[in-house]
């Protein structure tokens, strides 16, 4: 998640021993972790052995979770029956920690390719190690801002089951239809 239930319950001034709707945030942090990949087609957790395919002739390899910390491996396929074959020694480059540079093709547009990486950012739940980028904080609070919207609005709608009393209508607004 790109936020801790801890970090967004103190901006909106929920006591952390009241868990009456930590589930409910925590859903909701899930669900815009989820949107900002989604919106961004890409992966901002970092993932180990992450695996993207692409077509062999392609030479700019642009992957969908970075940074790139390090290439494990690349691959080929060309054909169903032969499977995917490693093709050690591939020389490449990782250009602004986001594009794979091959020095040449890995095989023909037929062929299929495939990389397994590394690559991501650290969530704010983990420190990173040597080498790991954390989370930019921008990215995080924005996440927290859209939990905090999502809490706000599910308050006013009653989803928490809160009793909040219906707005009175005035004789005016009732006649309307």
């Amino acid at each position: 998640m790109l936020t801790q239930l801890s970090t967004v319950k103190a901006r909106l001034g929920i006591d952390e021993f009241d868990v009456k709707n930590d589930s409910l945030i925590t859903a909701a942090i899930q669900a815009i972790s989820a949107r900002f990949d989604k919106e961004c087609n890409r992966a901002f957790a970092r993932a180990v052995d992450f695996v993207h395919e692409f077509t062999a002739d392609d030479t700019e390899i642009r992957v969908a979770c970075y940074p790139i910390e390090t290439v494990s491996k690349f691959e080929l396929k060309s054909n169903e029956s032969d499977g995917w074959i490693e093709q050690p020694g591939t020389e490449h480059l990782i250009r602004r920690n986001c594009v794979i540079s091959l020095t040449e093709r890995l095989g023909t547009w037929r062929d299929q390719g495939r990389v397994t990486y590394t690559g991501g950012y650290v969530l704010p739940d983990a420190e990173p190690a040597a080498g790991q980028t954390e989370l930019p904080d921008d990215l995080e609070q924005a996440a927290v801002e859209q939990a905090v919207l999502e809490h706000m609005t599910h308050q006013d709608t009653d989803v928490y089951g809160a009793n909040h009393a219906a707005p009175e209508r005035s004789r005016e607004t009732a006649n309307l239809r």
